[in-house]
């Protein structure tokens, strides 16, 4: 079983590796969702068994396996319209063989790189490996090389940088903790062992080591106060590593504090854990809310959309129950869908439409009605309208907090998800639906099948997930297991 493992890595560097020897072409793109498909099949696989461990530095337990099915099922989708995007960037003159090339090399290795930090045993080789996804995905926020692209580079960098720099110094004091508390020097980083004494590790530390870490990884699932970089990179990154980084990117830092929660709800107290992850999240859904009502173009609309989303990934490891990360774990899988079908729809309606301006685009059901009817089905289930997962997700974790007696946090939340409701309902019933703008009536896209499969198979499964506990509700639960700690 070990072995797995290392074919899920594995199968992603193979498919990057195949894109730099022969450069795009049609064949390497469907390396890259075969790699993706594998991923998913290793998280099924490993969800029906026993942990799984390589060594001290890979593990798999039922945490693990939910998130491989979360990045080999986003990775499908967005790898998948990744051909039909570098077919049209290439068609266009947008780029050239060599920058079709770079792409195909670096998002296998960016796929390769959230499978490493969700299978890490180890807590410095998952700080290392969300390191170099910061790397890897630089250099695909500017793929186009223009102005607003390396602007949204640079700042993405240096945001990150920043924050994975506090991850490293709470990784530090995490050491240093476990060395404190008698831990044998083999295990200081060593997820099972630190779990199993961590109350044995010195409160003081591990509070100022948890403070670290929520600001660190909190950076890279953009919630405040270091948020700001990600509306500009997934507004100027490739649709489909927009949906990758919305997808998968902000839930493997999600993923990251749930690992780093069981140990410090034991050493440094729920208490202190629950108020922290809750300030932050609640905080983050308030601006959140607030810029979504004044957002006027619709890609970085759906980045808002998505620190909206982590920041209630957020409140559910606050309330920490295993209901609430069941909800969690179920909200992540739905999101990273809808995300991926959303952004990848999104980079559609930019090649037909030419700009991203909300206020420049009506009426495009009845221009491109396909396209606009997966646009509006993604859009209804990140409302968390019903029979989309999210909505699902997003009851069971107000039931959770009201459960567990948090009414003022759930009420506020409850109002900012409705001002974040009305903002995006506005917005996008005005691009579908609105009259179309003067020289656009003539202006109709055309649609690929190959385009529009993996879309709606996504919407599908989304759909599926919100009305049936089968097959998932299971290991959800074993997941949940794992960080549940009321």
């Amino acid at each position: 079983m070990g072995a797995l493992l290392l074919v899920a890595i594995g199968a992603p560097l193979l498919a990057s590796v195949a894109a730099a020897w022969f450069g795009w072409r049609r064949a390497v793109g469907v390396a890259s969702v075969v790699a993706a498909l594998v991923v998913l099949v290793v998280g099924v696989w490993t969800a029906a068994g026993e942990v799984v461990a390589v060594g001290h530095w890979l593990r798999a337990d039922a945490l693990s396996s939910v998130m491989l099915i979360v990045i080999g099922a986003v990775g499908v989708v967005a790898t998948w319209s990744g051909i039909g995007y570098v077919e049209d960037e290439l068609a266009c003159g947008h780029t050239d063989a060599v920058g079709a090339r770079r792409y195909g090399v670096l998002v296998p290795l960016f796929l390769a790189a959230m499978v490493v930090a969700v299978l890490a045993g180890n807590l410095g080789l998952l700080w290392a490996a969300i390191e170099a996804t910061t790397i890897v995905t630089a250099f695909l926020v500017g793929h186009r090389r223009s102005r607003r692209s390396l602007e949204a580079t640079w700042k993405y960098v240096v945001i990150c940088s920043v924050g994975i720099a506090l991850a490293y110094l709470g990784t530090v004091l995490v050491n240093y903790a476990a060395k404190q508390g008698g831990v044998a020097a083999d295990g200081t980083l060593d997820w099972a062992v630190l779990a199993g004494h961590a109350g044995a590790l010195d409160p003081g530390v591990m509070r100022l080591a948890f403070g670290l870490l929520v600001l660190g990884f909190g950076t890279k699932a953009g919630l405040v106060p270091l948020h700001s970089w990600l509306p500009d990179a997934h507004s100027q990154a490739p649709a489909p590593v927009s949906a990758l980084m919305s997808g998968v990117l902000l839930p493997v830092a999600i993923y990251a504090l749930a690992r780093y929660r069981v140990i410090a709800v034991a050493s440094a107290g729920p208490g202190f854990v629950r108020a922290l992850l809750l300030t932050v999240a609640l905080l983050s859904l308030l601006l959140a809310a607030g810029l979504l009502v004044t957002q006027r173009d619709y890609k970085r609309l759906l980045a808002y959309s998505s620190i909206e989303h982590m920041a209630l990934a957020t409140i559910g490891l606050a309330i920490g129950t295993p209901l609430a990360v069941a909800a969690v774990l179920l909200h992540i899988l739905g999101h990273g869908l809808t995300k991926a079908v959303l952004f990848c729809t999104a980079g559609q309606i930019l090649t037909t439409e030419g700009t991203t301006r909300i206020d420049e685009i009506r009426g495009l059901f009845t221009r491109t009605p396909v396209t606009a009817g997966i646009f509006a089905t993604g859009v209804a289930a990140l409302l968390g309208l019903p029979p989309f997962s999210l909505f699902t997700s997003e009851l069971a974790l107000i039931r959770s907090g009201l459960n567990t007696h948090h009414p003022w946090p759930m009420a506020a939340t409850l109002v900012l998800l409705l001002a974040a409701f009305t903002a995006i309902t506005t917005r996008t019933t005005a691009l579908l639906l609105g009259p179309a703008p003067r020289g656009a009536a003539g202006r109709v896209g055309g649609v690929r099948v190959g385009a529009v499969v993996p879309l709606v198979l996504g919407m599908v499964v989304v759909g599926v997930l919100g009305v049936l506990d089968w097959p998932v509700g299971r290991l959800l639960v074993a997941a949940a297991e794992v960080v549940g700690v009321g």
